[in-house]
C-alpha cells in the first residue's frame, strides 16, 4: 500500500467498464483511492501486481476511439510521472486466417512485425492518385525492456510453462466472477464465411448454419474447469475509430497490410 504517486510505474488503460472490472480483479491488492482532483477528469484504480505498483484508468462512459484514449493517457502521465510502461488491455475482434487460428477468448499481444511497431492505425493516411490510400499511422516500437519480457513470456508459453491458465482460473473462484468473466467454451465460437451477411440479434440463432465454416474443436482440460486451450498470438493489431463488423472489409484491410493482422480494436493507436 502506498500514497506516493512516484511509486507507480505501470499504467493500464481500459476502454469499457467491464474491462476495468476485470483489470481490478487481477490486482493482488487494491490501494486507497486518490482524493478528487478537479484538474484531472480521470478516475484511477490503484494497486499492485507482484512487486509492481499499477494505476488503472478507464475511458469516460460513452467515449471510444483513439482520441479519447490519448486524452486519458495524457492525464495519467501528467499525474503519475514515474510510469515507465503503459498497457491498453481490452476486447478486440479477431481475424481468423490460415496463418492464425484465432478463436473466441484467445489473447493477442502486439509485437513489432513487418516494419510496424505492433499497432497500425488502419484509417490514418494519405489519399493518393487513382483512389489509392496509403496508411501512415503506426505506433513506435515498445520499450526494449518490455520486448525482452514479452520474448521471455512467449518462450515459456511455447514450452507449456505459461501461467495464464492459472490466472484465468481466478475468475472461477466465486459465482459472480465465474458468471461475469469466465471464458466461453471454444465450441461456442461459430465462424461464418466472410461474405455472409448476419441476421440481426445478439446471437447467431437466426443465422444460416450452412454458411458456417468447418473448424475442429479444441479440447478443454484445465484446473478448476478452466479452458487450457486459450492460445496467445503475437503480432500486429489494427486500430481505428470504428467498430469492425464487416468481415470482407476486415480481410481486405488485413491483406493490404500483408495479411498479418491478428485483431481489430479502437483505442490502441
Amino acid at each position: 500500500m502506498t500514497s506516493d504517486l512516484s511509486k507507480y510505474t505501470i499504467g493500464w488503460i481500459a476502454a469499457l467498464h467491464i474491462e476495468l472490472a476485470a483489470a481490478t480483479v487481477m490486482l493482488d491488492e487494491e490501494h486507497p483511492k486518490l482524493p478528487y482532483d478537479e484538474r484531472d477528469p480521470n478516475q484511477y484504480t490503484l494497486g499492485h501486481i507482484g512487486e509492481h505498483n499499477v494505476v488503472i484508468a478507464c475511458l469516460p462512459a460513452g467515449q471510444t476511439g483513439t482520441s479519447a484514449a490519448t486524452a486519458v493517457a495524457t492525464q495519467m502521465l501528467n499525474k503519475f510521472k514515474s510510469i515507465r510502461i503503459g498497457f491498453l488491455v481490452g476486447i478486440g475482434g479477431g481475424v481468423p486466417s490460415p496463418k492464425a487460428d484465432i478463436r473466441l477468448g484467445d489473447v493477442v499481444v502486439s509485437l513489432p512485425d513487418m516494419g510496424h511497431g505492433g499497432v497500425v492505425q488502419y484509417d490514418f493516411g494519405k489519399a493518393e492518385a487513382g483512389g489509392r490510400f496509403r496508411r501512415t499511422g503506426h505506433l513506435n516500437t515498445p520499450p526494449k525492456l518490455l520486448l525482452s519480457v514479452v520474448k521471455l513470456a512467449r518462450a515459456r508459453y511455447e514450452v507449456g510453462e505459461s501461467k495464464h491458465v492459472q490466472y484465468l482460473a481466478k475468475f472461477s473462484e466465486t459465482t459472480i466472477l465465474k458468471k461475469r468473466f469466465s471464458r466461453n467454451s471454444t465450441g461456442q465460437d461459430k465462424l461464418f464465411q466472410p461474405t455472409y451477411d448476419h441476421a440481426g440479434g445478439t446471437t447467431c440463432e437466426n443465422c444460416k448454419s450452412e454458411m458456417l465454416l468447418d473448424r475442429p474443436l479444441r479440447e478443454v482440460d484445465g484446473p478448476s474447469g478452466a479452458d487450457s486451450t486459450v492460445e496467445v498470438h503475437f503480432g500486429t493489431i489494427a486500430s481505428g475509430n470504428m467498430v469492425m463488423k464487416d468481415a470482407n472489409m476486415r480481410d481486405n484491410i488485413s491483406e493490404q497490410l500483408g495479411g498479418h493482422i491478428l485483431c481489430f480494436e479502437m483505442e490502441a493507436a
